[in-house]
């Protein structure tokens, strides 16, 4: 599943996102999401989420229901 939807994604949600200096490289750090930062419902790139280590993304892809 996708991370293009604020209403799918969840804190204590594991998923993967890109980092800001991963984006070109499209390396992906996988994690629990402590806090959504994208106020908006929607984005094509992806949620901003802060993960619980402290690393901030956008989500590419869920990998688990909480």
């Amino acid at each position: 599943m996708s991370g293009i939807e604020r209403n799918k994604i969840s804190p204590g949600l594991e998923v993967q996102i890109v980092q800001k200096q991963d984006q070109r490289s499209g390396v992906l750090t996988r994690g629990v999401v402590k806090d959504i930062l994208t106020k908006s419902p929607t984005h094509p790139h992806g949620i901003k989420v802060r993960l619980e280590t402290g690393e901030v993304g956008r989500v590419k892809e869920v990998l688990s229901k909480e």
